[in-house]
């Protein structure tokens, strides 16, 4: 499955951006959805995850409560809407794909980037 990340863009602190990743491929359902980012001189971070049907979802604490990640499984791509965005969500977000085992071994996208400005 191939990935491609976008929506990113510049916007002040408070704002809200989505995100869209758009899958290639007719399998597209079969597999788990994950979004990170990484942050200029920083480790690349989990953000949100989807299962497959979209039923199960899961969030870093860093932006639970801020962020919402969904997928529309007809349309192939998975979103991640942010709200309340803060200067230091300032990076780079990926989106990934998995079936099994962790999302380090799965598929990735190209980033879109977000900067918050204060």
């Amino acid at each position: 499955v191939q990935l491609q990340a976008f929506g990113g863009g510049l916007v002040q602190a408070g704002d809200s951006l989505r995100l869209s990743c758009a899958a290639s491929g007719r399998t597209f359902s079969r597999y788990a959805m994950g979004w990170f980012r990484q942050a200029p001189g920083k480790e690349r971070e989990f953000l949100a995850s989807i299962g497959w049907s979209g039923g199960s979802t899961y969030y870093a604490d860093s932006v639970k409560g801020r962020f919402t990640v969904s997928r529309d499984n007809a349309k192939n791509t998975v979103y991640l809407q942010m709200n309340s965005l803060k200067p230091e969500d300032t990076a780079v977000y990926y989106c990934a794909a998995r079936q099994h085992g962790p999302y380090e071994n799965g598929y990735w996208g190209q980033g879109t980037k977000v900067t918050v400005s204060s």
